[in-house]
């Protein structure tokens, strides 16, 4: 596995130190290595929300939106909700 080194500053290194200690990370790499999943988290829900917005802009006419709809639409979202948390407690 390639080795990134980091420089910080001593206010930094105590945040981690602290966050080690009281989060439960076993050392600095899965700490920040849990950092860059979120973050990778982040940006691939901010990627899916322009997808589903392009969507709707562009196809939206075609969509009944009716109270059924609206309540398929929530099902679903809740459904991927939970599938997504589950797979981010598994990481």
């Amino acid at each position: 596995m390639p080795t990134v080194t980091v420089s910080l500053p001593d206010s930094l290194k105590s945040f981690i130190d602290e966050q080690l200690a009281t989060k439960g990370y076993g050392n600095v790499s899965e700490y920040f290595r849990s950092l860059l999943r979120e973050a990778q988290t982040r940006q691939d829900d901010a990627r899916l929300e322009a997808l589903l917005v392009e969507g709707l802009a562009s196809g939206g006419a075609d969509v009944p939106l009716t109270r059924a709809f609206w309540k398929d639409l929530k099902t679903e979202a809740l459904d991927f909700a939970r599938k997504h948390q589950g797979s981010k407690k598994r990481s």
